[in-house]
């Protein structure tokens, strides 16, 4: 069919349907237009120092071929690799989130969704023709690479307090030992038991943040060490509440540690103080109740979404979209749909 014919075709139908086909271009045309950039600034970023095998970390890396993806209404070119030691192939795009996904041109519509907050759901709808099971893997492979960004050590004045979550195995089936609860529940002992899951928020005044899951039951000193231990130095000065292993982690580094208890009465001793910790903590508290619970096995993924927001403060423009997704696939993370499923805490 010759393009006049096809135009001839589109003026018999309806109105309604020529709206939809005039949507469906304009988004086939954007999604592609806008992908394209993000592809390249994701290839320069990670060959900035030369070609590097992604399997076998050598550098004897050539380029072996192009392949096709289709995008939109279009296919497009990218470049494919070979490395001569190990003669495996790779892509710009091998192990990281975009990685053997279908619908690419969806990528920066889901990241949008994301950065808003919306559920797996409401996303489906906005981005249509992507089931929100798919989406609820995206969104991990994305946090499971968003994951490994971090920093080196705290600086100065360091705020640490933790927080308690209820143990959840929400999404499984045939659960042993109690009944499912509905939308997070309670426990059924009184204060912090074994079924309370621990995290610990870590913070210094430059906002350099650590928060993590450490385990059940009330914080004890190994967990803290093996937590941050790298990241502080004798020059750092600790500020925590008056839970006992603090203390005696403190002791046992020899840091300068301030304590402020629980009832209030003194919440500040000069510029020594919890606040930002306790105020993260409440932002963090507030943001997951939206949620309606968070598995346990996924809860350290929603802490660091929840850390990627509070640093972008919660933007959802185009360069925010544009910096998530590319950090996300500057890091070498190869999640599959069944290693996410099969996550286990």
């Amino acid at each position: 069919m010759t393009l006049r014919e096809l135009i001839e075709e589109i003026k018999k139908i309806n109105a309604t349907e020529q709206h939809r086909l005039k949507e469906f271009f304009l988004n086939s045309i954007a999604s592609f237009s806008t992908s394209q950039p993000v592809i390249q600034e994701i290839t320069e970023r990670k060959n900035k120092d030369g070609y590097n095998c992604i399997h076998c970390t050598s550098k004897q890396v050539v380029r072996f071929g192009r392949y096709m993806v289709k995008i939109g209404l279009k296919e497009v070119e990218r470049q494919r690799y070979r490395c001569k030691d190990c003669r495996k192939t790779s892509t710009d795009v091998t192990s990281t989130p975009l990685y053997r996904t279908h619908k690419p041109d969806k990528w920066l519509d889901f990241i949008k969704c994301m950065l808003e907050g919306y559920s797996v759901r409401k996303s489906a709808d906005l981005l249509g023709d992507v089931h929100f099971v798919t989406l609820f893997y995206w969104r991990h492979k994305v946090l499971s690479a968003l994951k490994q960004m971090d920093f080196e050590t705290f600086s100065g004045i360091v705020e640490m307090d933790e927080t308690y979550f209820l143990y959840s195995q929400k999404g499984k089936r045939n659960i042993e030992g109690r009944n499912p609860r509905k939308r997070g529940g309670s426990s059924k002992f009184r204060g912090i038991s074994h079924e309370q899951v621990c995290v610990l928020i870590a913070r210094d005044r430059q906002k350099a943040t650590y928060s993590g899951v450490l385990g059940r039951g009330r914080i004890v000193k190994a967990q803290l060490d093996m937590a941050i231990g790298s990241k502080l130095s004798s020059d750092n000065t600790l500020c925590t509440d008056a839970w006992r292993a603090f203390s005696t982690y403190a002791m046992s580094k020899g840091l300068k540690h301030y304590r402020f208890k629980s009832d209030g009465k003194e919440r500040v001793k000069g510029i020594y103080h919890i606040q930002n910790a306790n105020n993260y903590q409440s932002r963090l508290k507030g943001w997951i109740q939206r949620l309606n619970g968070v598995a346990t096995k996924y809860l350290d993924h929603y802490l660091i979404w929840f850390d990627f927001l509070e640093k972008d403060n919660q933007k959802s423009d185009k360069s925010a979209i544009t910096k998530t997704i590319v950090e996300s696939c500057l890091f070498s993370k190869n999640e599959t749909y069944e290693s996410i499923r099969t996550y286990k805490w």
